[in-house]
């Protein structure tokens, strides 16, 4: 039969039920499952369609040895035969046919025909159908997979030689990579033998390696780093045997750059602007910035930020007036002219200056970089090592140009791309509001601290009363200072009025506060009014202040008070608190303790009384009166602090230590370096008037006492030696206790005193409050209160719980 006569028409499309290609019988030592065959089965016909040679191939295919079809047709071997036999097709050039099995099978095979060169023989070449579909597809995935621009493909050979890639070499002319290539030809030593170490352990042991991340450069350009994802499997020949390995690479370097973008995009936005100092926020963004973004990185600005000022714009070259404000790295070995706290040299007049101070981030080139910073011999001083690119990129927020973050690449890295330019402008945006933020909050903290500060009374006082030494310490965080104030005001009798106090709220508005409650203090000290009675009146000051405040702020309006008056003839102290915690009293003996106030409400609260408590206080005692800040400390409560700044005073406040020194030091060792609050604390060294320097004379209830009165007055006058005062001291003598014996109620008593001024005192206990007025030229009384008003330098009166005391100052002329 003839090859062109064999008889196709029959040929099915359908392959074969699966279970006929997976019997496996043995015939002559031939398996009959198809399976195994893995090749191209060959053989040649004569020109009347017998088989005139046999490859081993076919016989594996077909199980039929060589001299069993020799001379045979091959129509024999198919098995849809046509019904007529003298029914003759030529056979197409390619096609489909069912074959015969030795084993009674049948195998579907794709088939193509070719007539021999010099000869009327053909050369059939088949191959089963399923195989030949695994090829065609397995072909067409290498053929998607070589076509995608971010999947490189290798196939290597056993010794790791390439022997097919899609890949292009990193160079100028971008040429394929020929077979025959080693990776160590296109990459960096050190990558090479670190992938094909992966590859050899693949080739040697078949398990794949998926998705390993995997550093690479190019040989020609070996500062560009890619960021590889790597898959490789063994590829093995038809017994299995390994004949090599398959590569597929992934270049992620764009995502990988694009995820560290937005990594460092979120540490900025965690880091920079968590402080409110100007030079910390700053030295945040340069942290940040190294190593994600640059090799070295510095932000500097206007000297006026520092100051918490507005910066002055300026364009072109010269004295920028801009100062350093952070390194990153710090431990980097910066040159000379770059150091923390600099202030940058004037630049030349440059193109990309200009661009800058319009607001554009700009990138300089080595040499550009050394024009704009003066030439050459600036460079040792202001060029970084090895430095090739520098990106500047001001720092503009709110309509100023604050500064510049200046960050610089040397050596092996890169040269910044656009896109890093403009990310480069988002973090420098984001770096710069914070930066803004803290220059305004300095602004506003060194307003409220020079308003605190100006408010405070002088640090130290020295009165007759006591001896005295106030330290105040703004908060370290939040808005500024807490409205914490401290006072000693000198009252007459040379009594002494002792004030510490904590306003409600922060920054200005609370040091206006604390000024308006320290002069209303003042003023009703001078009325000598109780320390219960002072309070109450205060706590009503605060309502009024709530009052008057804008909507919302209602209920931050508010302080606590405790108020003192030490008298250092008696040696009584006399105190009250509202809502302030107690005094420390420091024992002559060095023993401390906690006087025991009765505590009543804050200044806020009204309509609750506030208890007067009195102790007695020896020569040499001190008083120690503070804010909550000094006593609450980190995670410590109130009580522990309390404990501790007791024990602080006693082993510090000796008698030999002077007295600001001695608070100074426990406000360093008892305040945290960045306290949550304002600390305060005031010292009060207690004295004693001498008992000879006072005189006490009962004023019997008898007007005829008046005259013994002055009498006992000038007796006393002449044995101080004060006879320059006997004359207007009987005056007001007589005229005080007249009023005392016709106006006021028994017991009364006659005080002088004598330091440097000469006090006279008349108390009876009658509380009704004298008045000064001018008397009628018809009226019989009221001459007494407007005649001691006019000898002496000044008077006045204050009241007790049930006595009032009214009281008058002469100077002395040689005070002694």
């Amino acid at each position: 039969m003839e090859a062109r006569d064999m008889d196709v028409s029959n040929t099915q499309n359908t392959s074969p039920p699966a279970d006929a290609f997976r019997k496996a019988t043995s015939v002559s030592g031939t398996e009959c499952s198809p399976t195994a065959f893995d090749g191209l089965a060959a053989a040649v016909l004569d020109d009347r369609g017998k088989v005139v040679g046999w490859t081993d191939t076919a016989q594996d295919l077909t199980g039929f040895r060589a001299d069993e079809v020799h001379g045979r047709p091959v129509q024999e071997m198919v098995a849809d035969r046509p019904h007529d036999p003298r029914r003759h097709t030529r056979a197409p050039a390619t096609g489909r046919v069912r074959l015969r099995h030795r084993c009674g099978d049948t195998i579907e095979v794709i088939f193509r025909t070719t007539q021999v060169n010099g000869s009327s023989d053909f050369l059939v070449l088949a191959a089963p159908t399923p195989h030949v579909a695994n090829h065609q597809h397995g072909a067409a995935l290498l053929r998607a997979l070589s076509a995608q621009n971010q999947i490189t493909i290798a196939l290597h050979d056993r010794n790791l030689i390439t022997v097919q890639t899609n890949a292009f070499s990193n160079t100028p002319h971008g040429r394929p990579i020929q077979p025959g290539a080693r990776l160590g030809d296109v990459l960096c030593a050190e990558d090479a033998e670190s992938i094909e170490a992966v590859l050899r352990q693949v080739l040697e042991t078949g398990i794949p390696v998926i998705h390993r991340n995997q550093q690479a450069s190019w040989r020609h350009r070996p500062a560009r780093r890619h960021a590889l994802s790597l898959s490789a499997f063994r590829l093995e020949d038809a017994r299995g045997r390994p004949a090599g390995v398959a590569a597929l690479y992934i270049d992620d370097t764009d995502q990988l750059r694009a995820r560290r973008q937005l990594d460092l995009a979120h540490r900025a936005a965690e880091r920079v602007g968590g402080s409110l100092d100007v030079v910390r926020t700053a030295q945040d963004l340069a942290d940040v910035l190294v190593p994600a973004f640059g090799d070295l990185a510095a932000v500097d600005l206007a000297e006026a930020v520092f100051d918490g000022d507005e910066p002055v714009e300026r364009l072109g070259g010269g004295n920028l007036h801009l100062r350093n404000a952070a390194l990153a790295p710090t431990t980097a070995d910066w040159p000379s002219g770059i150091q923390r706290g600099n202030l940058v040299p004037p630049l030349s007049d440059h193109p990309l200056l200009l661009r800058f101070q319009h607001g554009e981030t700009v990138v300089y080139g080595r040499d550009d970089y050394i024009a704009l910073i003066g030439g050459a011999h600036s460079a040792e001083q202001l060029l970084p090592h090895d430095t090739h690119t520098v990106m500047v990129a001001p720092l503009h927020a709110r309509g100023l140009t604050l500064g510049a973050a200046v960050v610089w690449r040397s050596g092996p890295s890169e040269p910044f791309t656009e896109d890093e330019v403009d990310f480069m402008k988002q973090i420098a945006s984001r770096g710069a509001l914070a930066i803004d933020n803290a220059r305004r909050y300095t602004r506003e903290h060194r307003a409220a601290m020079a308003l605190q500060r100006r408010l405070l009374p002088p640090a130290t006082t020295d009165t007759p009363a006591a001896e005295t030494a106030g330290v105040y310490l703004p908060t370290g965080r939040g808005a500024g200072t807490s409205g914490d104030w401290y006072d000693a005001i000198a009252l007459p009798s040379l009594r002494l009025a002792l004030v510490a106090g904590d306003v409600i709220g922060h920054g200005i508005p609370a040091s206006a506060t604390m000024g308006r409650l320290r002069a209303a203090i003042q003023t009703l000290a001078d009325l000598e009014l109780e320390p219960d009675e002072l309070l109450t009146r205060i706590a009503d000051l605060v309502q009024r202040l709530a009052a008057e405040a804008p909507p919302g702020d209602h209920d931050i309006v508010g302080a606590t008070c405790l108020y003192a008056v030490y008298d250092p003839v008696t040696r009584r102290c006399a105190m009250a608190s509202a809502g302030h915690p107690p005094p420390i009293v420091l024992r002559p003996d060095g023993t401390a303790e906690v006087a025991d106030v009765s505590p009543g409400p804050p200044l806020a609260v009204s309509g609750v009384p506030y208890e007067t408590t009195t102790i007695v206080l020896e020569p040499g005692s001190v008083l120690a009166l503070y804010t909550d800040g000094l006593v609450h400390r980190g995670a410590h409560d109130s009580d522990d602090g309390l404990r501790r700044l007791t024990g602080a005073l006693a082993a510090s406040c000796r008698p030999d230590r002077a007295l600001n020194e001695t608070a100074r030091a426990l406000l360093t060792d008892l305040v945290d370096d960045a306290p949550r609050d304002d600390a305060t604390l005031l010292l009060a060294r207690t004295r004693t008037l001498p008992a000879q320097d006072t005189a006490h004379w009962q004023i019997p209830a008898d007007p005829a006492a008046v005259s013994d009165a002055r009498a006992w007055a000038t007796s006393q006058l002449t044995a101080w030696g004060l006879d320059d005062l006997v004359f207007t001291t009987e005056l007001i003598v007589s005229e005080l206790v007249t009023n005392a014996i016709r106006y006021g109620r028994p017991p009364a008593e006659l005080r002088l005193i004598r330091h440097d001024a000469l006090i006279c005192e008349v108390t009876d206990a009658n509380t009704a409050q004298p008045r000064l007025r001018r008397a009628r030229s018809t009226d019989e009384g009221g001459r007494g209160l407007f005649l001691v008003a006019q000898l002496a330098e000044r008077w006045g009166c204050r009241h007790g719980q049930n006595h009032k005391t009214i009281w008058s100052e002469q100077p002395i002329a040689f005070p002694r």
